[in-house]
């Protein structure tokens, strides 16, 4: 899953992605291990596998991972190809997810492209450019769907919904801020509008803002205009997520108790972005290795299987499954086998986030 950093010069979008570099999962672990410079592969925290790890003391740990994608070109006309507005808005459609770093600091040192700090025009700049190449999508997809609807009266569906996505985004707004209903989120899909993509801000902070972001005035017109479309923000001092990146666990730990944070804003963004992408992990523990797995949230049992290898999926016969919860309370998976708490689940079982699982498979 690819999640592509958007932003205008000057707000912090290159330095956030640094930081993700630098804090990035070992690319040997991964498949894609000659992975692009321009994409920075991170790991997902997640507190449960070093609890595993303990219990298991496994030969090596592997996190389940984001990638994102450093996206840059953009300048106001770039839905008419100024600049590099083609290569940008093409770079975006490959993405599964927007990441869009938004300037909330004062810094007479920095110059602000337009001369002043101002959130949301920084924000409709990008997403005006994103609505423009939207529209003249819904248009050519109009007049072919209005072209088959003599031959085929299903295209009704279609055109009904684009005529109001089109509304929508003439107003100004983004395909995303409208509610769906199963039938239109299917034909959606084919679009493959930018501005229907989910979009996380980063309301970048300087050191200051840091323990009272809450009352700025800037953080909180962006946290208002994301609430409009259905969107999520998260506030973070890009330039101290930079420095922390480097440091080693425990000055880390240090670092942020001094500055009164419980986990890096790095940390929140990458968990928001898992859970944007609506994904979870379901696990597995043994002495080899101690694993998270990606899946879709609403996965069964037998697709998660094919997760580890399409072999298990295919000859997939049963999931025996613990909840995290109740192994690291009985400490070891005998104990909660002899109190009932390892279940037999079959084909339509809906897997859970952090369910703990060792399939059972014939082929």
């Amino acid at each position: 899953m690819k999640i592509g950093i958007v932003g205008l010069p000057n707000v912090g979008k290159s330095t956030l992605f640094n930081s993700i570099t630098k804090a990035g999962a070992e690319c040997a672990n991964y498949p894609f291990c000659t992975i692009e410079p321009n994409v920075g592969v991170v790991a997902v925290p997640d507190e449960r596998l070093d609890k595993l790890a303990e219990m298991y003391n496994p030969q090596k740990v592997t996190r389940a991972i984001v990638e994102f994608v450093d996206i840059a070109g953009l300048v106001k006309g770039a839905s008419k190809g100024e600049g590099l507005g083609n290569k940008f808005l093409s770079h975006i459609r490959e993405t599964d997810a927007i990441c869009e770093v938004v300037r909330c600091f004062e810094d007479s040192n920095i110059t602000h492209i337009d001369g002043e700090i101002n959130p949301i025009r920084d924000i409709e700049t990008i997403n005006l450019e994103l609505i423009f190449a939207d529209i003249e999508t819904v248009d050519k997809r109009l007049e072919k769907a209005k072209k088959m609807l003599k031959a085929d009266k299903k295209y009704q569906e279609e055109i009904n919904l684009l005529e109001k996505i089109k509304a929508q985004l003439e107003k100004g707004m983004s395909a995303r801020s409208l509610e769906y209903n199963e039938d239109e989120k299917e034909i959606l899909k084919e679009i493959y509008l930018l501005t229907a993509k989910p979009i996380i801000y980063v309301a970048n902070i300087s050191e200051e803002q840091i323990g009272n972001w809450e009352k700025d005035e800037n953080v909180l017109k962006v946290k208002e205009y994301a609430e409009k479309e259905n969107s999520q923000v998260v506030p973070l001092c890009v330039k101290i997520e930079e420095e922390i990146s480097t440091l080693e666990d425990e000055d880390k730990k240090e670092m942020l108790e001094a500055i009164g944070l419980d986990e890096s804003g790095l940390d929140k963004l990458i968990k928001k972005s898992y859970d944007l992408l609506g994904l979870m992990s379901f696990l597995t523990a043994g002495e080899p290795e101690v694993r998270a797995w990606t899946i879709k949230k609403g996965t069964k049992a037998p697709q998660a299987a094919g997760k580890i290898h399409s072999d298990i999926e295919r000859g997939f016969i049963k999931a025996e499954v613990v909840s995290y919860d109740d192994l690291i309370r009985e400490g070891s998976m005998n104990e909660a086998r002899e109190k009932g708490l390892v279940r037999s689940e079959g084909k339509e079982y809906i897997m859970k986030d952090g369910d703990i699982v060792l399939f059972k498979f014939n082929v």
